[in-house]
């Protein structure tokens, strides 16, 4: 018989693992997330380093500055400079002696280089780099999120109706010499829902806050309004504490009045609920006013409503943004018939907390 070949026993290189691969790659977004000169550049480079098995890595700012994983290179320091500037000009990884360069573009504008120092191969290098420049591209989109957050809470803040503050003033005044001791209530309470409502607050408030502020407003529509406006407050002392984002009830309650009491002379109510079901908070505020059609309600949500109208879509959006696309707005409205506006929060959620 012919004797059998020997067997060969054949040997694979076993990659990263490819869980640490895209843990890594997620906390380098997160220390990226201030960009190549933020505090987190050499946590990320050391994790980058670690992918690579250990190979030194320096991420370069625009200024020049390098934040290496550990200790750099030493006596490379003319080196380093040279490459850091070279690769700073050009479009190509640079290579001198066992020093690589290698440009980093976001949205085609230059960002900053990435430093390798040893032998690494082409694909390590071309992973290495897109890894980092997701990674910055990644905190820009987060900074331009955060920004247009800020920007829409200032919008919602300016939406104070000049109209609302002009008539509230001239309840007021009419009120100091006939009323003085009234008109410094409303006075106070003047002040109060300004306050609250302009000056700078945490992302996160309580129930507590925000029906106080709620309650300071009703107030002086009533003085404004008088007999046209009914009010009823009731809420559940259990849910006080809940933490909500900063500024969801103020804005529900005044588009029920502006949009559903005012336009009409009958005398109008306004009625607004909180209360515990389960482990969710449940607030409602409804009115008995014009309503409005379901094409209007859907414009309004998305953003495309009348002037005056941007505080349901701010509060819609930051419902969903925070707890999840089922917790946005639930309205119901018809034409004639009023409109209800209901809001359920968890009573507990991670990372909402009131400052």
């Amino acid at each position: 018989m012919p004797g059998r070949a020997p067997s060969r026993t054949r040997r694979f290189r076993r990659g990263p693992d490819p869980v640490a691969v895209l843990a890594a790659a997620e906390g380098i977004a997160g220390d990226l997330r201030d960009g190549l000169a933020g505090t987190g550049a050499h946590r990320a480079a050391r994790r980058l380093g670690r992918l690579l098995g250990g190979t030194p890595i320096g991420l370069g700012d625009l200024s020049g500055s390098v934040a290496w994983a550990g200790a750099p290179p030493s006596g490379l320091d003319d080196l380093v400079e040279h490459v850091v500037r070279e690769a700073l000009h050009g479009e190509s990884p640079l290579r001198s002696g066992r020093l690589t360069g290698v440009p980093l573009h976001v949205r085609d504008e230059l960002a900053g280089v990435l430093l390798l120092h040893g032998p690494v191969t082409k694909r390590a290098i071309r992973v290495s780099s897109r890894l980092i420049m997701n990674a910055l591209e990644h905190g820009r989109l987060e900074a331009s999120a955060d920004q247009a957050a800020e920007a829409e809470m200032r919008a919602l803040r300016a939406e104070i109706s000049p109209h609302f503050v002009y008539n509230a003033l001239t309840v007021i005044a009419s009120l100091v010499r006939s009323d003085p001791e009234r008109a410094c209530d409303l006075m106070l309470d003047f002040a109060d829902y300004t306050r609250y409502s302009l000056a700078g607050h945490g992302e996160y408030t309580t129930l507590a806050e925000e029906f106080r502020a709620v309650e300071t407003y009703l107030a002086l529509q009533r003085a404004v309004l008088g007999e046209r406006l009914r009010v009823q407050v009731r809420v559940a002392p259990e849910v006080l504490a809940v933490a909500v984002p900063y500024l969801v009830l103020e804005p529900l309650v005044e588009n029920a009045i502006r949009h559903g009491i005012e336009p009409r002379a009958e005398i109008g109510t306004v009625q607004v609920r909180g209360e515990a079901v389960g482990n969710e908070c449940v607030i409602s505020v409804e009115d008995d006013g014009m309503g409005m059609e379901p094409a209007a309600l859907e414009a309004i949500l998305a953003g495309r409503g009348e002037e005056g109208s941007v505080g349901l879509a701010n509060v819609d959006r930051r419902l969903r943004h925070v707890y999840g696309s089922w917790f946005g707005l639930v309205v119901e409205t018809e034409v004639g018939a009023g409109t209800r506006v209901v809001v359920r929060v968890p009573r507990f959620q991670p990372g909402v907390v009131a400052q």
